[in-house]
């Protein structure tokens, strides 16, 4: 049953409800990986991942943490107002509420993690940790080798300042097309396919391969597989986690 988030918030016992109103506004909530700062919003405590600076609510449950391979054509996203289809459908069996880290464009495929640790999800997408994500990228045409120092050099400009230096690999080539290995330390709206129309080789397919030190490796579309042990300890470490448990090895 949906309600009011500040009233959801003091029934968990995190704060009164005025001061929950001011945890809203303040930027502070996210409701399925998205802030919230509407006072008006409703939430479902049972359906929904809420999240108070990154620490999921109600959530006592142990931490759980998957690799997924999202196919084309599903929003990286629990629940859409139109209809439309969802990474949802592929979680429903995995026993804990998990929500996917980051994004992938709709028309995107390739690796997301999956977890129910929001402290962890929100220092993996936070752009001080600088963690790598690494897509195969095809374009159209053939980038030049100074098209391809534009796209690792850091001066192409998204917006009102220039995108970080990325690691840029010829894959092959074809009479049209080519394949590219990119390696993005930061995580901007769109980013590949701006990049890439700016040199004058638009995106035609996007596949990540790599979060930092996971790897979608023999993964299918649509499959869902539980991370190692070491690959969970090595996204903490990526995270800034110490090897010991939730203490910072940066300062917050």
């Amino acid at each position: 049953m949906e309600e009011r988030l500040q009233k959801i918030l003091a029934q968990a016992g995190v704060a009164s409800r005025r001061a929950a109103e001011r945890m809203i506004l303040d930027g502070r909530i996210r409701v399925n990986s998205e802030v919230v700062t509407e006072l008006g919003t409703k939430a479902d405590i049972e359906q929904d991942v809420i999240e108070v600076d990154g620490v999921v609510i109600g959530s006592a449950e142990e931490k759980v943490y998957f690799a997924f391979y999202k196919p084309v054509g599903f929003l990286t996203t629990m629940k859409d107002p139109q209809g439309r289809p969802t990474v949802a459908q592929f979680l429903k069996d995995l026993g804990s509420r998990v929500y996917p880290v980051g994004r992938l464009d709709g028309d995107a495929e390739g690796l997301l993690l999956l977890t129910n640790d929001g402290d962890l999800a929100a220092r993996l997408m936070h752009p001080r940790h600088h963690v790598s994500k690494t897509y195969r990228v095809k374009v159209r045409g053939v980038p030049s080798e100074d098209a391809l120092r534009r796209l690792s050099a850091g001066t192409i400009m998204l917006g009102d300042r220039p995108a970080a230096p990325t690691e840029v690999y010829p894959i092959k080539t074809g009479p049209d097309r080519a394949w590219l290995k990119m390696v993005l330390h930061e995580g901007r709206h769109h980013q590949v396919k701006r990049m890439c129309s700016q040199i004058g080789h638009p995106v035609l397919k996007l596949k990540r391969t790599a979060f930092g030190p996971v790897e979608l490796g023999r993964l299918k579309p649509g499959e869902v597989r539980p991370l190692k042990k070491d690959e969970v300890k090595a996204l903490m470490a990526a995270a800034g986690f110490s090897k010991t448990g939730r203490r910072r090895l940066v300062q917050d």
